[in-house]
């Protein structure tokens, strides 16, 4: 059995379903058919039970009276009968086991133990039916009566069965009919079952199959843009299953998209930096070779230029690296209840020393939110560089944090209405601030920053001139019992 299981498991799912929707179908008729051959069986063995009480012709009394005077009679002359009696086998069994045959009769019928129980047990008028043969070996319905037999010499009653029985062959010629008719019909019934399973199957699973070829071409091309095509009104399992295929390679494609994106823009940054240090170092390097010194001024000057592109190429390094961090999920562990306005302060000093001409000025109320503290000090460290970059010699950076909203507002140059959209972009940069040091990432890490701790940020035109960089984050006032 085990085997057979483990073939059937191999099997292509279209051919277990066949199999499965034949065997289905074939027990059912195969109930049906044998319920049906019992269910006539009984009504034609009730018909010649039937009969056979009436050909007895005991069921009325005056009858079964003559019918026991010919019995009598027969008990002392056998083979003589009555020719009332309308049978094709009859006879009279006595209680010693003697057997006469009524001259109607065509032979005789085999007496069995049950016959003999009849007139043991029986009682005039009750009998019963059972199948037996002849002397011949002929299948036989056979009705047993008990009946009482007087001798007319000594007048004594003795006890005695009446015989009578209807050959079979019509009864099992019938019912071996029905037993092929109902064989070809459930042989049809199954074979037609199977090649309508087969149907169901193929085209129950041409979905699958579609499936199958796309995800076949997706591993063979890696070409994510392959589709599985759905009926806008199907709701069943496979055609949820295509959606959610088309949901993920959908996904998968634009995951890969800004991959290379980011790729394609973080080798364009990284080549500035790169390409100035190794200027400056092949100046330095030729110095040294020749002999001819640089002189200490521009010698100076080459070597702050060197850390400075080293700094920023430091900078956009760990740009990277926060971007390269999962947007979701393995970031949740590491965030915590914080005091906002202690990370805006500490951001704040950080500010101050970066900008030491500019007059920054705060009002920081309490808030705690739920955030990375790393990531969180980042994100508000990146909007005061931003403000303290584009703000004038002199200028006036204004800071509050008030009810979860924090806001900063420079006095620069502010932001295009249509530069807006794009401030967020990775390595996007305004056509104004190219020349400026930064590699464009650091706005792209405040939105995810934020985004991740369930807030919202947006830079807009302030009144006057500058931009005003808005960030909400949800919290309260007060730290929750859980932080103490």
């Amino acid at each position: 059995m085990r085997g057979v299981a483990r073939r059937v498991r191999s099997l292509p799912i279209r051919a277990r379903l066949s199999l499965l929707v034949a065997a289905a179908v074939a027990f059912a008729v195969a109930a049906v058919s044998v319920t049906c051959w019992f269910i006539v069986q009984g009504r034609l063995y009730d018909q010649v039970d039937s009969d056979l009480k009436q050909a007895t012709m005991l069921n009325d009394p005056q009858q079964r009276d003559q019918a026991r005077e010919a019995l009598n009679n027969c008990s002392q002359t056998p083979r003589e009968g009555v020719n009332g009696l309308r049978t094709t086998y009859s006879q009279v069994v006595t209680a010693s086991g003697t057997v006469c045959l009524f001259t109607t009769s065509v032979g005789e019928i085999k007496v069995t133990d049950a016959d003999h129980e009849v007139i043991d047990k029986g009682s005039p008028g009750s009998g019963s039916f059972r199948n037996g043969t002849d002397e011949d070996g002929t299948e036989l319905r056979v009705l047993t009566l008990p009946v009482t037999i007087t001798n007319p010499v000594t007048q004594e009653r003795a006890g005695a069965a009446l015989m009578a029985a209807v050959p079979l062959k019509g009864t099992q010629a019938t019912l071996n009919d029905l037993a092929l008719i109902l064989l070809l019909v459930s042989g049809i019934g199954v074979l037609g079952a199977g090649v309508a399973g087969l149907w169901v199957a193929r085209t129950g699973l041409r979905p699958v199959d579609d499936l199958t070829r796309a995800v076949e071409h997706v591993a063979r091309t890696e070409d994510l843009t392959v589709r599985i095509p759905v009926e806008d009104d199907s709701d069943d399992e496979v055609a949820r299953l295509s959606r959610s295929f088309n949901s993920m390679t959908s996904s998968l494609a634009s995951s890969r998209d800004l991959q290379q994106q980011l790729i394609a823009d973080a080798g364009h940054e990284l080549r500035t930096p790169l390409t100035s240090l190794r200027t400056n170092i092949e100046l330095l390097t030729r110095s040294e070779e020749t002999g001819r010194p640089i002189p200490e001024a521009d010698r100076k000057a080459l070597l702050a230029s060197v850390k400075a592109q080293m700094t920023e190429l430091a900078a956009l390094i760990g740009d990277l690296q926060e971007l390269s961090r999962p947007e979701t999920g393995q970031h949740a562990g590491r965030t915590r209840i914080l005091a906002w306005h202690d990370v805006v302060e500490s951001a704040l000093r950080r500010a101050r020393l970066r900008g030491p001409e500019l007059a920054i000025e705060a009002e920081v109320h309490p808030w705690y939110v739920r955030a990375e503290p790393a990531a969180l000090e980042r994100a508000v460290v990146n909007i005061l560089d931003n403000a303290v970059k584009f703000s004038p010699e002199g200028g006036t950076i204004d800071v509050r944090l008030a009810d979860g909203v924090l806001t900063v507002r420079d006095h620069g140059p502010g932001i295009a209405a249509d530069e807006l959209p794009h401030v967020f972009d990775r390595f996007w940069r305004s056509p104004s601030a190219r020349a400026l040091p930064g590699s464009g990432l650091g706005l792209s890490i405040v939105a995810r920053t934020v985004q991740q701790a369930g807030g919202t940020v947006s830079l807009t035109p302030a009144e006057g001139d500058g931009t005003t960089a808005t960030v909400r984050l949800p919290g309260a006032p007060t730290p929750p019992p859980e932080s103490v």
